[in-house]
């Protein structure tokens, strides 16, 4: 989850409100000119189509997971080409659940990115393991061949690890894992970014034991919570799906179908943690809108590359695996040569009306994960150079071009270099 940054538009003759740093922009920076609407960060699209569904199963007598829900996996399995997939509560719940699902000795240790949500971290610790945080590449805010290597020494020998699909770029998942020393069944994608992502040819939703997708509001196929997991192994995604409602051998739709039993047994632990049919019916409508959306995405991330290309300072984060991005995230770094802090720029862009965010605050800088995750000797240097460098633009299905034109012009305005700043 992201905040959207931006202030309350201020009224004539008000007094402007400091900046972060203590220091009022007023009569430094131009406010936003008459006519001009305010940019937010997101904006969740939901289709009428949804609508609709939503209020087709409401009105059927029939909420929780059922037929809504068994349909809505298939045809998730099959747009990502993967052979099963299971719906659950949230992409934390899907990453905690296939955790689990591994059958890894308590305590296990699992290899994850520092730059990353701490919903990643709690769901390694929630599923009895232990995280070993990984240093990132500032250049793509992912872990490196080299950095992996350097954690699994640290901690001796990891029992599994998370690959995360930063802001929908492709990650090298084989190359990650033969750096860790584990085999590709040992390796679970954080795809929470990366719905409509591919590395080479091969779409993200089958390249590893399992992948986690998130429909949470800002997502690329919004719902407004709700996740996947996705795999090739039907015995991965059968101990997932009992897991998902207490370990229980059957759920409330089979013992309420006519003919069909009550009974139940337990033979494993489990979570609530199911998806409902209401939300997989809107699932499944946004989904027919998904390819029209992603290509919307990509127009929007060309604008912004064109057009920040004369924007010094401004530096989008490479791409260096081959593969389709997903554009789930526009994120920039705010470099040295910009001549302004990152945090600075974002006051100034919230008061010109225009949201912004930051993903992701480093693990390692929050006291609960410094005392609970496993540090590599040296520390986490990439992640520190460059979390303070890190900046997400907006990116949704709302912007308009001339929306990205006035984000650009107010980044290119606000540049130390700049005559208007």
């Amino acid at each position: 989850m992201t905040v959207d940054r931006m202030r309350p538009r201020e009224q004539p003759g008000e007094t402007a409100r400091p900046a972060l740093s203590g220091v009022s922009h007023q009569g430094a920076v131009p406010r936003k000119r008459a006519g001009e609407q305010d940019v937010p960060f997101a904006v969740t699209r939901i289709s009428p189509e949804a609508r609709s569904a939503a209020t087709r199963v409401l009105a059927s007598g029939w909420v929780t997971t059922g037929y809504e829900t068994q349909l809505f996996e298939q045809e998730f399995a099959a747009h990502v080409d993967a052979e099963h997939a299971v719906a659950v509560s949230s992409g934390t719940a899907a990453l905690e659940l296939s955790l689990r699902a591994l059958g890894l000795p308590p305590g296990g240790k699992v290899l994850l990115p520092t730059v990353t949500f701490c919903g990643a971290a709690h769901a390694v610790l929630h599923a009895g393991l232990q995280p070993v945080l990984v240093d990132v590449d500032p250049r793509t805010a992912m872990p490196d061949p080299d950095a992996v290597a350097r954690a699994a020494t640290a901690c001796g020998c990891p029992d599994a690890m998370m690959v995360l699909h930063y802001a929908g770029a492709p990650a090298p998942v084989a190359e990650q894992a033969e750096a860790a020393q584990l085999p590709l069944t040992h390796v679970i994608e954080d795809a929470a970014h990366a719905l409509g992502a591919s590395v080479g040819e091969r779409s993200v939703g089958s390249l590893s034991r399992g992948t986690c997708f998130s429909f949470h509001a800002a997502t690329n196929l919004p719902i407004g919570d709700g996740g996947m997991v996705t795999t090739d192994d039907p015995s991965f995604a059968e101990r997932i799906r009992r897991a998902r409602l207490h370990g229980m051998s059957a759920d409330t739709a089979r013992r309420n179908r006519p003919g069909d039993s009550w009974r139940y047994t337990v033979e494993a632990a489990g979570l609530k943690a199911n998806m409902t049919d209401v939300q997989a019916a809107v699932g499944r409508a946004q989904l027919r809108h998904l390819d029209a959306w992603q290509r919307r995405r990509h127009a929007l991330a060309e604008h912004y590359a064109q057009s920040l290309e004369a924007v010094p300072g401004i530096e989008p984060l490479e791409v260096t695996t081959p593969g389709r991005h997903a554009c789930h995230l526009y994120v920039v770094r705010v470099s040295e040569e910009y001549g302004r802090g990152r945090d600075e720029l974002i006051e100034l862009l919230a008061e010109r009306g225009v949201g912004t965010s930051v993903h992701f605050i480093p693990l390692h800088r929050m006291p609960y994960f410094r005392s609970t995750a496993t540090i590599p000797p040296g520390g986490l240097p990439g992640a520190d150079a460059l979390f303070h460098q890190l900046l997400s633009l907006p990116l949704h299905l709302d912007l308009t071009d001339r929306a990205v034109d006035r984000v650009c012009e107010e980044l290119a305005r606000q540049g130390a270099g700049s005559p208007a700043a």
